[in-house]
């Protein structure tokens, strides 16, 4: 019962603190999400325009959310959540998108988001189950997802001499 109890406590605090966290759905690789924690479960926002795509999450659906430490940015824990999405203009949701309305940054309609959010996006909690995973022995490093960005032009031929010059005493 206490493991129990110090499980659940880690999961509340690291991700009370943490600004982002790692989201994997079934079948799709982990996505970093911004969240809040409110009433005991991480709580998102997302699938519509202009906010973060919160793909494989499905209502009644599970979820592995990995949280970093906030200074480092090593892991801390992995648990396992049940995923609710809440209902637009519903208590619950109300008072959820009132904690996400004050997390939000740099939002193009100010006031008008929660109407926004009701209309195009959707809601979701990420409710413990209570089951959390072990921290790995060796590195889980991934390839990048695949992404139309591109770096324009090679580095400057210069660039390593300037970077790797040591100061000069006079």
């Amino acid at each position: 019962m206490t493991s129990e109890l110090l499980d659940q406590a880690l999961v509340e605090e690291a991700t009370k603190k943490s600004g982002l966290i790692w989201v994997a759905g079934p079948g799709v690789p982990a996505r970093a999400l911004w969240h809040v924690w409110h009433e005991g479960a991480a709580c998102v926002v997302g699938d519509g325009p202009g906010e973060q795509p919160l793909p494989g999450l499905a209502d009644g659906g599970e979820a592995e959310v990995t949280v970093r430490s906030k200074d480092k940015g090593g892991r801390l824990v992995s648990w396992a959540a049940k995923v609710v999405e809440l209902a637009p203009d519903s208590e619950e949701w109300e008072a959820t998108v009132a904690e996400l309305k004050g997390k939000r940054l740099n939002a193009p309609d100010g006031e008008a988001m929660p109407a926004r959010w009701a209309r195009e996006c959707r809601v979701l909690r990420l409710e413990p189950t209570g089951a959390t995973a072990p921290l790995p022995d060796g590195s889980l490093a991934e390839a990048p997802l695949p992404s139309p960005a591109t770096t324009r032009q090679p580095i400057p031929a210069g660039l390593p001499r300037l970077l790797l010059k040591k100061k000069r005493r006079g």
